[in-house]
């Protein structure tokens, strides 16, 4: 049994009571026209953190719905200090800049229309040089493991994820639930074959057939109606099948290792919905590209995630560190600089799985108290916004 009393992290309290472990300054551009101004402005204000992305102009429906949740989910991450949002024109900035400041943090937005670049760009620059400065006043103080959102998905899977990397992972949620922790998991598509197994891991009926609802969805909606003869090199990808997993049910139940033994999930998410019935695991509905899902696992407020991997996957967040893990010697030996923790001692039989899942503990609570993840010290900073489907 972990002891609770040594596991409290140095945070950051934000204004609605939540704890994050890093303290970011961030331009967010509302559309894909306002990425070079957000970007303009981080390079005159060092230290404030612009997050381009791809989409915002012309969504509507179900989408237009996801992509709000995601940005101001984004916005409102307790690892974000302050926030500058800029979009193209006025209603749906104000409507990104309203969401987060439910919180209580600051925000404020600007519109490029009838102002231009060169205008836009100076009036957020001088808000954001006061918003970084106030950040870096802000100081960190104890707080109880109970108050930790950690999220988790594997990326470049191999036989070692299922043998080693996932069920390590699994380990720290089966010793850090019983403690009070927010936890999730997801990826959709890549339970399949295992999704029974998985609804059986439902802390009752009606959230296991939830899931299953929400799996058929998936398989309806979305691969069913799409795919040419099978999904042979996306679900395995080639890396997948080079690393040993012959088929997508292999797969998922490596995938399901992460959640270890005991844990039952309490509660199935749209993607990046933030949780609502309190401390447990989770299930999100995401995809299962590695970008993709933690940018909507960040969105749903999840300020850790652990990624084991077993060929190799570089994967990084703007504002969640993802902690990498691998049991496969070969990655560890040839691509150790995005490796946080090494567990191929455990197919050595050098190392216990128990011994393994403290060693994640340590290394996810010195992440909390600010030692910089692999990907955070190498600069990788994916944001991938998921598209449901055409703009109009």
């Amino acid at each position: 049994m972990v002891d609770k009393s040594k596991l409290s992290f140095q945070g950051y309290r934000r204004e609605n009571g939540r704890v994050g472990i890093r303290n970011h300054v961030v331009i967010l551009p509302l559309d894909d026209l306002s990425n070079a101004a957000c970007e303009a402005v981080a390079n005159n204000i060092k230290g404030c953190l612009a997050i381009p992305h791809a989409y915002g102009r012309l969504q509507f429906g179900a989408d237009l719905d996801l992509h709000f949740r995601t940005l101001i989910g984004t916005g409102c991450n307790p690892n974000v200090a302050a926030v500058i949002v800029i979009g193209i024109e006025p209603g749906w900035t104000q409507r990104v800049v309203d969401g987060i400041a439910a919180t209580g943090k600051p925000v404020e937005g600007f519109a490029i229309e009838q102002h231009g670049d060169i205008n836009t760009i100076a009036r957020a620059s001088y808000r954001a040089k006061q918003f970084l400065q106030d950040a870096t006043e802000k100081l960190r103080e104890e707080c109880s493991i109970d108050e930790l959102w950690v999220s988790t998905k594997c990326g470049e899977s191999d036989t070692t994820s299922g043998l080693g990397s996932c069920p390590t992972v699994g380990n720290l949620y089966d010793k850090l639930d019983p403690l009070g922790i927010t936890s999730c998991f997801g990826e959709t598509s890549e339970i399949t074959g295992a999704e029974m197994v998985c609804a059986s891991r439902a802390i009752n009926e009606e959230v296991g057939k939830k899931f299953l609802a929400t799996w058929q969805a998936y398989m309806d909606e979305v691969i069913e109606p799409h795919k040419t003869s099978d999904l042979s090199e996306s679900q395995p990808t080639k890396g997948n099948i080079e690393g040993g997993l012959t088929t997508i049910e292999e797969k998922a139940f490596g995938n399901l290792e992460k959640i270890g033994k005991t844990v039952k999930y309490i509660d199935v998410l749209e993607p990046a919905e933030a949780p609502s019935k309190g401390p447990g695991m989770y299930f999100m509905d995401t995809s299962s590209a590695a970008a993709e899902c933690v940018t909507l696992q960040a969105a749903a407020g999840f300020v850790v995630h652990l990624f084991p991997t077993g060929q190799g996957n570089v994967i990084g967040n703007p504002i969640e560190p993802v902690i990498k893990l691998s049991a496969n010697p070969r990655t560890v030996r040839t691509m150790g600089e995005h490796i946080d923790l090494d567990v191929s001692g455990i197919l050595r039989r050098e190392m216990t799985l128990d011994e393994a899942g403290d060693a994640l503990i340590d290394v996810m609570m010195r992440t909390c108290n600010g030692r910089l993840t692999a990907a955070e010290a190498l600069g990788h900073r994916e944001f991938v916004l998921t598209k449901l489907y055409r703009s109009a």
